[in-house]
């Protein structure tokens, strides 16, 4: 479990950061689902907007666990390094737009809109939402919508090689894209503007990029992991003299 943590942080961290593409991507969505409630509902409009990202978390989870089988699937084979070096790649990639230098990830999240043009016709026989069960299996459909930042950590996610660990992964993913989307749809304006800003978009997609850099197989990592071990056995040999 101590191992997963670092893991589960980075995934927590990496939806926080991916908070500008993610208001690129759903806040236009988010401000019309939020538009689309009722009048009377309004005063409903919190619990609502929490129930829609209840049902997209759910949903990348769900990705999580189904991708992570197939993580598992070739955990110990060759394909896991490549899999591993793709996440990577994606991530590099999803760093670079972030901060507005090269946009050729959207190529990749044309590949969903095929499944997404399935699933639309389903989303928009929901609205307007009226209660909590709707506005929970509004935001489980919406959460498949084509999106190259939750495709990129899928593949990182799967990456670990282990189902549960994937779906964690994504779950905690999920859960940093929050602050973003529900200040959106309570239209938290100086939260949208602070995260349109140049320098904060450049800040984050730095960051991802490094985390990509990081998730490269690579001597790097045995030096992190082996850094790591060392000063753990060190602090263990310390505590019991």
């Amino acid at each position: 479990m101590t191992d997963l943590l670092p893991l589960l942080a980075s995934a927590l961290v990496l939806g926080l950061l991916g908070g500008g593409h993610c208001l690129g991507m759903c806040g236009g969505l988010m401000g019309a689902l939020t538009m689309a409630i009722p009048p009377e509902q309004r005063g409903r409009r919190l619990r609502l907007l929490v129930a829609y990202n209840i049902g997209r978390v759910f949903s990348y989870a769900t990705a999580g666990l189904l991708i992570g089988l197939a993580g598992w699937a070739v955990a110990n084979s060759p394909a896991a390094m490549a899999l591993r070096v793709v996440a990577a790649l994606l991530l590099i990639s999803m760093g670079l737009y972030l901060a507005g230098w090269w946009s050729g990830l959207t190529r990749v999240e044309a590949l969903g809109r095929g499944l997404w043009r399935h699933i639309q016709p389903f989303a928009s026989r929901l609205m307007p939402v009226k209660s909590v069960p709707r506005a929970l299996l509004l935001g489980a459909l919406w959460g498949w919508l084509p999106c190259g930042l939750v495709y990129s950590t899928l593949l990182w996610a799967a990456s670990q090689g282990d189902a549960l660990e994937s779906a964690l992964l994504m779950l905690a993913f999920g859960v940093g894209t929050w602050p973003v989307l529900v200040a959106t749809g309570l239209a938290a304006e100086r939260i949208t503007a602070m995260l349109r800003k140049r320098g904060v978009r450049l800040t984050g997609g730095i960051a991802v990029i490094l985390f990509g850099v990081w998730t490269l197989p690579g001597p790097h990592q045995q030096w992190v992991m082996g850094h790591g071990s060392s000063a753990h056995q060190q602090q263990s040999s310390h505590l019991q003299h």
